[in-house]
């Protein structure tokens, strides 16, 4: 049997597509949004984005605030 490489982007979306099935909602807070320029480029995150409903700004307490508006919204809709 193979051993899984756990940065194997390939692994990452597989896992995020379970969780998607799995989760009510999946929210990823990234401490790199709010900086001017900054776009997910990296492939973990491009195999991860498509199955995140909401990818928000994760610095700071005005970003944590946001965050806590976000889960309260999806705890809402549930």
């Amino acid at each position: 049997m193979l051993k899984e490489n756990p940065r194997d982007p390939a692994l990452l979306a597989a896992r995020m597509r379970r969780l998607r099935r799995l989760a009510h909602r999946v929210v990823w807070p990234d401490p790199r949004k709010a900086r001017p320029g900054h776009a997910p480029l990296a492939a973990g995150m491009a195999a991860a984005l498509p199955h995140v409903d909401a990818f928000v700004e994760g610095l700071g307490l005005a970003a944590l605030e946001r965050l806590a508006a976000v889960v309260r919204g999806a705890a809402a809709d549930a």
